[in-house]
Parts: C-alpha cells; sequence; structure tokens
C-alpha cells in the first residue's frame, strides 16, 4: 500500500514543515508540530463534471423539511448510564469514555453490550485483550453475549472492513489508542494516529447511524490523553471516576451535545460487574454517626441531580510550625479561603490547628454550595460541638463572612426532605417565596457566625 503523503504541521500558527522540530519555526512555539495527512491539489478549478460530482454528494436543507423520526433514542440497559448520556443512546452518536486504568470503563461497556444486544448486533472491538479475556470477563459477569461480537483488532483499515462487511447495530472500541493507520509512520497513540483514527470513526459513526462507544487512556493528571481535538471530534465525553479504596464510581459528562453536561451516574463495583446506585444521597449517608463532631450534611447538585453528603473535618493542635490544610473531595483552594474567612471573620483561631477535610464516597464536589458545610464541620470539630442530625446546609461563603445564595433550592430542598432533614440552614433568597415545599423548616442565616449559632449543638 502506497504511503500517503505528511507534512508537520503547527497547532499554534498552522505552517507546515516537511519534518518534525522540536520548535516551530516560524512561531517560536515548542512542541506544537503534530503529523498531518496531506492531500495533493489539483491545479485549476474543478471540471463540470468534478462540479456536479461534488454538488450531487449533498444539497441543502430546509431547516422545517428536516426529519428527525430517525434520531429516536435507544435506552440502555442501565438508568443511570441513560441519566448521563441526556436520555439514551442517539444514533450517529460518538461517545468517548476516559478514566484511570482499572477504573470499570471496560467492564461498564461489556455490560451495557450485553443489555443492547436486544436490539442488533455488537462489534466489540479490543486492542489490549484477547478474545479469550473478554470471554472469561463475560462469564464472571454473567453475560450470555447474544449478538455480542468479539474482534480483536488494531489495523484501521481491517476494522473498517470488517465494519462495512457486518454491519452492526452499535459498535465499542478499546481503545482508540491502539488503533493505527498504515498512512501515517507514527507508532500507535500518537497525536497524529488518534486523531485520525477518531475522525475514521466519526464518520462511519455519521454516514452509517451507528452509535460509537471510544474508551480512551488517560495521562497522569487525570485527563484524556491525545490531541485536545479529540474531545471535539466526538459528540459526547464522559469520565469514569472513583477512588480506588471506595466501591462506588462515577460517570461523570464533560460534553454533551444531545443532553446537558455534568450530569453523573453512580455505579457500585461488585463481584459481579458494576450496580446501579438508585438513591445516592441514601447510600452516602449510610454510615453517618448523627451526633459526631466534625460532621455536616451537604446539599450538593450534580448537573440536574441533587446529593446530599457528608463532609467531615478536624481540626487538631499541630506539631510542626505551620498547620497542615487537607482536602479530600473539595477543592484545595475553597478550604483555603473557607478557613481565613473562619479566622478573620469568626473568630475562630486556626493558625495552629491542622485542619482536614474529606467528602465520603469518594465524591469530588466543585460548586461552591458546599461551603457552609465546609465552615461548619471545621468549627464543629474545632468547638467539639455536633450539628445538629436534622439539618442541612447550603450556601456559598463570601470573603467578608457573608453567606450568598445558591441556585435551583427546590431541587435540593426537596433531596433533603424526602431522605427525613426537618430544617435546613441556608442564606435569604427570592427563590423563596415560589417554593413549593412540604412541611420543613427552612432557617434563613445571612452570615457564617449565625449559621454556627444555629447550627451547633
Amino acid at each position: 500500500m502506497a504511503k500517503a503523503k505528511t507534512r508537520y504541521v503547527c497547532q499554534e500558527c498552522g505552517s507546515a514543515q516537511p519534518k518534525w522540530m522540536g520548535r516551530c519555526p516560524d512561531c517560536g512555539e515548542w512542541n506544537t508540530l503534530v503529523e498531518t495527512i496531506v492531500e495533493a491539489t489539483r491545479p485549476g478549478s474543478p471540471s463540470p463534471a468534478e462540479r456536479q460530482a461534488l454538488l450531487s454528494r449533498n444539497t441543502p436543507q430546509l431547516l422545517t423539511e428536516i426529519a428527525a423520526d430517525s434520531y429516536q433514542r435507544s435506552l440502555l440497559p442501565m438508568g443511570e448510564f441513560n441519566r448521563v448520556l441526556g436520555g439514551g443512546l442517539v444514533p450517529g452518536a460518538l461517545t468517548l469514555i476516559g478514566g484511570d486504568p482499572g477504573i470499570g470503563k471496560s467492564t461498564l461497556l461489556l455490560q451495557m453490550s450485553a443489555g443492547l444486544a436486544t436490539h442488533g448486533q455488537i462489534l466489540y472491538i479490543s486492542g489490549e485483550e484477547s478474545a479469550q479475556q473478554i470471554k472469561l470477563r463475560a462469564n464472571r459477569l454473567k453475560i450470555p453475549g447474544d449478538n455480542l461480537f468479539i474482534l480483536t483488532e488494531t489495523n484501521m483499515t481491517a476494522i473498517l472492513e470488517h465494519i462495512q462487511q457486518m454491519s452492526p447495530k452499535f459498535l465499542i472500541v478499546d481503545s482508540i489508542q491502539t488503533t493505527y493507520m498504515d498512512e501515517l509512520q507514527s507508532a500507535p497513540g500518537s497525536v497524529s494516529q488518534v486523531r485520525e483514527c477518531a475522525a475514521r470513526f466519526q464518520e462511519v459513526a455519521k454516514s452509517r447511524n451507528i452509535p460509537i462507544f471510544l474508551i480512551g487512556h488517560v495521562t497522569k493528571t487525570g485527563a484524556i490523553a491525545g490531541p485536545r481535538v479529540l474531545e471535539h471530534i466526538v459528540d459526547t465525553v464522559l469520565y469514569l471516576e472513583g477512588e480506588r479504596f471506595h466501591a462506588y464510581r462515577l460517570l461523570r459528562s464533560v460534553k454533551n451535545r444531545f443532553g446537558a453536561t455534568n450530569e453523573i451516574g453512580i455505579f457500585e463495583m461488585s463481584d459481579e460487574g458494576l450496580n446501579e446506585v438508585p438513591n445516592p444521597s441514601e447510600a452516602f449517608l449510610a454510615e453517618r454517626l448523627p451526633h459526631a463532631s466534625g460532621s455536616a450534611i451537604a446539599v450538593t447538585l450534580e448537573g440536574t441531580r441533587p446529593l446530599l453528603v457528608e463532609v467531615q473535618a478536624l481540626a487538631s493542635t499541630t506539631s510542626f510550625g505551620n498547620p497542615r490544610r487537607t482536602a479530600n473531595g473539595v477543592d484545595f483552594n475553597r478550604l483555603l479561603l473557607i478557613v481565613a474567612v473562619l479566622t478573620k471573620r469568626v473568630g475562630i483561631r486556626l493558625a495552629d490547628q491542622d485542619v482536614f477535610v474529606n467528602v465520603i464516597g469518594g465524591l469530588q464536589i466543585d460548586e461552591p454550595a458546599s461551603d457552609l458545610a465546609v465552615a461548619v464541620a471545621i468549627s464543629s470539630s474545632f468547638r467539639n460541638r455536633p450539628v445538629a442530625a436534622d439539618v442541612a446546609l447550603v450556601g456559598e461563603v463570601g470573603l467578608s463572612g457573608e453567606l450568598r445564595a445558591v441556585g435551583h433550592l427546590e431541587t435540593r430542598l426537596k433531596e433533603a426532605a424526602k431522605l427525613g432533614f426537618k430544617r435546613c440552614l441556608l442564606p435569604p433568597s427570592g427563590q423563596l417565596k415560589h417554593l413549593k415545599m412540604p412541611p420543613f423548616e427552612l432557617i434563613q442565616v445571612r452570615s457564617v457566625n449565625e449559621a454556627l449559632e444555629s447550627a451547633l449543638i
């Protein structure tokens, strides 16, 4: 097979070079040259026959005349997966799933494929495991394997031939970093190979209306390996998260062209694979000690799903010159801000205290609505006074010690009431006038000081 002509194109300025160099000679940026296939162009304008062929490939359509009936979502056997995808799987959708090694990506997709087998043939392409290894996992997960075909192949040309011959209903690729094209001289997993292979899979998905799942490796920082353009090519980007020593796994959507972003699905890892957690708030609070100091309940929102999580804090006298600040599940800089507010505005002396904050269950909380729960938990541990067991906390902490309102209050409060909480500490908000709530005491507090007086026993 003849090799295609390639050039090294700078991702910053777009200049093309005949060979790879560490630094682009035009813009001066380092490590920006990427191997790219260059098509030879014919000089002059196209002939009338060529112009007609180009126009016949596709024609503009009036938006009102476009039928979307064929784009009905296919429901997956897992409700949590459906939630993350926005209500089901769209035909022709290209979905990228990333996560740490051993987190359960292959297990999740193998379980999902077993349920999708009732809709048609599924082609599972594996470049990392043999067919026998996949069979052993399927036996452990008790997957029957009807309509599920396994192909161990990494050559992109061979993969496209199998797709052409088989015409599967669904396609799974494990993983995109193992596939390669003969036209490129770089090794599998390189920037150019990953980008070109993903573009070929995108063409297959859109032209044949085949939903395709791509499994992607992640770097040490947790980002999907390969070029950033890979996330722009696909329709949906999902991350499977979880702590190594926790049973819970979170499937998080960071990009979705067919639904809301930042949605999460929660699973529990067991000997028989990943099981859905229908009520995650109840699971996160199952082992809570109601009257222990340093424990507070935060009502957070992940996408459109409200979650009640336990925030634990421990303040103890330091044995070193500089006190430690350790954050697990909350943003470290946000913890430093809250500690500074408690010291300056509330008068709690934390300069000689080691402060540890942990979110139970391995959940990572990013939104500011959990600030009040973190502040109350630290104060509870420092003063050795427990938080009332029936109180939930919502609110963002400002630098002046004031509390600021957060959105989607009705959704949060209904989740707290459903789990048996009787009161909620929250900042004043205009949303409270329009809330339709069951009997539930709303305690409005304007500052962290007021919140501590109401929350601590």
